[in-house]
């Protein structure tokens, strides 16, 4: 390890204690298998954990990037030797460099699955195994694993998560002064990073002394059964899932014992143990919430009493006498504002009245399916190789060398500095990203909110979320009320930030759907832009009762030329309508064929009921 190499002093960091004491006490302890940090930008995640090099003479910190292949993290053919001197040798991987010290990934939740999948079968073995070209070689890796992420950027398996012993959540620093010592001392070190790193090397060395000393009485700490049962109890009453949560939670309680020079474990230890080692293993814990300040109805602008006169004459003009009736019956609707309870997120499972209209499905390129996929096109991200079938596509050059290079000496050159017969020949396997933007433009007026269709929608959102996590799909949400549209929910696949979205959704109002409308439009075509194999699809969920013009006096006008316009932009669309009365209008089937999209009509609608249909549109199973 190079001891003199410069990064910036692990003590130099302003506050973050907790997110410290967590790497401290992985050093202590190795037992605990590293920890996740959990945070927005900028509040010096990977700066501290490569700072941890400054602490600790036995760990060097190997960082993992994202972009890896296969054989890098795992090794490969040595290919020097196997040119020039004819041998078969390994070159070593990542992993192999790891071993004994601490791997870190930063962005962890953006790190391809076929590596994730990689990454938990060795920790799982404790071994790399690594089979190439005839060679068989295998080596012992245990480390320390410790991610950073952005909880913004998408969650992790629950398989991964599960394998970081610590939890830490971190935040920026508010106060005033803290902020501006921050930039002080960032400065300072971009001045002359040498200088500032030998002013705080006192402080690092007093840090590691202490790890040290802990170090040496961690094997002597015994926990006595009364701090047992309180642990497990702790465990238990979070509802933890298997019983990693209990060992990792002992295992903590005797770092922070070592690390406060004592040779037993008190109850304060395992209290602190827990808020590092059990959040992540709640069953019900939201981890990855943001901190954002939910909506509240007190806050929201006080709505007008009625639907103005200008707009009761408009609609007036285009319904007959009984339509009027109807509408001033759903204008009190208006005039009330709900807020779910919570009750409502997990939706009703009443019966239901369906009808569905599919139009003629497009087959899409590859599998179907919107994740991860193997693809025979030259897109796609390269991950392994293959012995070809037939005739050679894509040609894998580096495992092609490889499988010659061992068996240059023997071959009849011909001049030529390598030799490459067809038996030598590997073909590349790409794997594609063929996942789908799905936005939900939500009605969330006086009536959707008054028959309780709102819980509906937030359940069957959640739900789809979670299967849009492993499909690697995204999900965004818009709701239209009163006078706008606004975008509730940007494009995610976190669940837990999607569920304190929409459980402080308000309710009630006139129906801008135009708005929503323009709004979901301008996001997928955005999306679009950005991934251009991505698929988009809008599923509108409303009753189709337009009473806010956007462009024109018209409201129900500008809401068809907009469905015509996404339809134009080649968007795979689904109307919900939740239309529910004696006397109906057909708006929102009159939507569903400007938009050619496919049409859903419920009456009394449940989570399920609108979980199927979509699923029903996504072909999802």
């Amino acid at each position: 390890m190079d001891r003199n190499k410069l990064v910036y002093p692990f003590t130099a960091i302003v506050r973050q204690e907790d997110m410290k004491k967590a790497l401290i006490l992985n050093i202590i302890n190795p037992k605990l298998n590293g920890v996740l940090i959990s945070g927005e930008k900028g509040t010096g995640k990977s700066t501290i954990v490569r700072g941890l090099s400054n602490i600790s003479k036995s760990k060097d910190v190997i960082e993992l990037p994202l972009n890896i292949t296969e054989d890098r993290l795992i090794g490969s053919i040595d290919l020097k030797k196997a040119i020039v001197y004819g041998e078969k040798g390994f070159e070593k991987g990542i992993l192999y460099r790891a071993n004994n010290q601490i791997l870190y990934i930063d962005e962890v939740n953006l790190l391809s699955e076929h590596i994730v999948n990689i990454l938990l079968e060795v920790m799982s073995r404790e071994v790399n195994v690594v089979e190439r070209e005839g060679i068989s070689y295998s080596h012992p890796t245990k480390f320390i694993l410790i991610g950073s992420m952005n909880p913004e950027e998408g969650i992790l398996r629950p398989q991964l998560l599960d394998k970081f012993g610590l939890y830490v959540e971190v935040k920026g620093v508010t106060n005033i002064e803290n902020r501006m010592e921050i930039i002080k001392r960032r400065m300072d070190y971009e001045n002359n990073p040498r200088e500032f790193s030998l002013r705080w090397k006192e402080e690092n060395n007093r840090i590691e002394e202490k790890i040290d000393s802990a170090k040496k009485i961690i094997q002597d700490i015994k926990i006595d059964n009364g701090n047992l049962s309180f642990a497990v109890s702790l465990a238990e009453e979070g509802n933890c899932a298997g019983h990693r949560g209990e060992i990792v939670l002992i295992e903590t309680s005797k770092a922070i014992a070592a690390l406060n020079q004592r040779k037993f474990i008190t109850k304060k230890d395992i209290e602190e143990a827990a808020s590092f080692a059990l959040p992540h293993r709640l069953k019900e814990a939201m981890i990855l919430e943001t901190e954002a300040e939910p909506l509240d109805d007190s806050k929201i602008e006080d709505r007008k009493n009625d639907i103005s006169s200008d707009d009761k004459s408009n609609e007036t003009n285009s319904m007959n006498s009984n339509q009027e009736i109807q509408l001033e019956r759903e204008g009190d609707l208006e005039n009330e504002e709900m807020k779910e309870s919570i009750e409502d997120i997990v939706g009703t499972n009443k019966p239901l009245s369906i009808n569905i209209e599919f139009k003629d499905k497009v087959s899409n390129e590859g599998s179907g399916k919107r994740s991860k996929v193997k693809t025979n096109t030259h897109k796609g991200r390269y991950i392994k190789y293959r012995f070809p079938k037939g005739k050679v596509k894509d040609i894998a050059f580096d495992a092609t060398l490889r499988a010659s290079a061992s068996k240059q000496k023997n071959r009849d050159k011909n001049g030529l500095a390598i030799c490459i017969k067809e038996e030598d020949l590997r073909e590349k396997v790409r794997e594609k990203q063929t996942g789908a933007t799905i936005l939900f433009a939500v009605d969330a007026s006086g009536s959707m909110g008054a028959r309780r269709r709102m819980g509906a929608v937030k359940g069957a959102v959640l739900s789809l979320l979670n299967d849009a996590y492993q499909k690697r799909d995204n999900i965004g949400i818009v709701v239209f009320r009163k006078d706008k549209a606004e975008v509730m929910l940007n494009i995610t696949r976190s669940v837990d930030l999607a569920e304190k979205c929409l459980r402080n959704l308000p309710t009630g109002g006139k129906t801008p759907l135009a708005a929503g409308l323009y709004i979901s439009y301008q996001i997928l075509k955005t999306d679009k832009i950005k991934n251009p194999d991505s698929l988009q699809y809008l599923v509108v969920v409303s009753d189709g009762k337009a009473n806010v013009p956007l462009k024109t006096n018209n409201p129900l006008q500008d809401a068809f030329e907009l469905g015509e316009k996404i339809r134009n932009e080649g968007i795979k669309t689904m109307v919900i309508d939740t239309e529910d009365n004696y006397i109906e209008y057909g708006f929102a089937k009159d939507l569903a064929e400007k938009m050619d999209s496919d049409y859903i009509k419920i009456t009394q609608i449940s989570k399920t009921d609108v979980e199927t249909s979509v699923k029903s549109l996504l072909n999802i199973n």
